[in-house]
C-alpha cells in the first residue's frame, strides 16, 4: 500500500508492516500548547487480553504527553482491530513497532523519539530500545515474573517507570526486585493503592507522568 503522509489533525489510517496492514491512530499536540520536537509511540497491553490502541490508560497516557506539547501515535499490533498477522508473543510484534518508528522517523527526521509501553507493551518498549535508541522510555506495569524475557533490556538514561502497589495481575515486588538488580538509571513512581489498569487513578498517572518528564521536554518547535 503506499506510505501514508504524516497527518497533521487527528488521523487514523493503515501502515504497511511486516506481518501486513498496521492501523495507526495519530494525534497532533493538545490545541494552545507549544509543540515540541517531539513524538510518542505508545505501545498497547496484551493482544490476547483484549490490548488496543484504545485501551483506557494508553489515551490517558498520550492525552498526557500531547499536553506537554508532543504529537503521540498509537497503534495496534498484528492481529488487533485493523492491523493484520497474528499475535507473536512479542517477538513480531517488535517488527511492528520498527515498522512505526521508522515510518514517524522518516516524517521527521529532527523529532526525539519517546516510547510509551503499558503492560505487554512496556516489555515490547523495552526489548526494542537497544535497537531503536529512543531519547525518553516511559513503561507502565512492565509484566516482569510474567513469563517475558527482560534479560539483556538496553533503556535510555531517561527512563520512567510507573508501577501501581496494588496490581493484581503484575506482581510489584516483582518490578521493584527487576528495577534494582539492573544497572539501569532511571525515574521509579511508586502508585500506592493502584490497580493494574490504574481505576479511578487516571488523572493520578496522567499527572505523575508530567510531573516525572517536564524536565525531559526538547524546545518548542518554531
Amino acid at each position: 500500500m503506499p506510505t501514508p503522509a504524516f497527518p497533521t489533525e487527528s488521523t487514523m489510517l493503515l501502515l504497511d508492516g511486516p506481518a501486513g496492514a498496521l492501523e495507526l491512530a495519530v494525534d497532533p499536540p493538545d490545541a494552545g500548547v507549544p509543540a515540541v520536537a517531539a513524538i510518542a509511540v505508545v505501545c498497547h497491553p496484551l493482544s490476547t487480553d483484549g490490548g488496543s490502541l484504545h485501551n483506557k490508560v494508553v489515551t490517558m497516557v498520550a492525552r498526557a504527553v500531547r499536553e506537554l506539547g508532543l504529537a503521540t501515535v498509537r497503534f495496534n499490533f498484528r492481529s488487533v482491530g485493523q492491523s493484520e498477522g497474528e499475535f507473536d508473543d512479542g517477538v513480531g510484534e517488535l517488527d511492528d513497532l520498527a515498522a512505526v518508528v521508522a515510518w514517524v522517523r522518516a516524517a521527521h527526521p529532527d523529532a526525539a523519539l519517546w516510547l510509551v509501553g503499558f503492560s505487554f507493551g512496556a516489555y515490547v518498549s523495552l526489548k526494542a530500545s537497544a535497537s531503536l535508541r529512543p531519547q525518553v522510555l516511559v513503561s507502565i506495569a512492565p509484566p516482569t515474573g510474567r513469563g517475558w524475557a527482560f534479560e539483556g533490556v538496553q533503556p535510555p538514561p531517561r527512563w520512567l517507570v510507573v508501577q501501581g502497589e496494588s496490581d493484581e495481575i503484575v506482581d510489584p515486588q516483582t518490578v521493584f526486585d527487576w528495577l534494582a538488580s539492573i544497572d539501569a538509571p532511571h525515574t521509579l513512581v511508586r502508585m500506592p493503592d493502584t490497580s493494574h489498569f490504574f481505576h479511578r487513578k487516571l488523572i493520578d498517572l496522567r499527572g505523575a507522568i508530567q510531573h516525572a518528564v517536564k524536565g525531559w521536554l526538547p524546545a518548542a518547535s518554531a
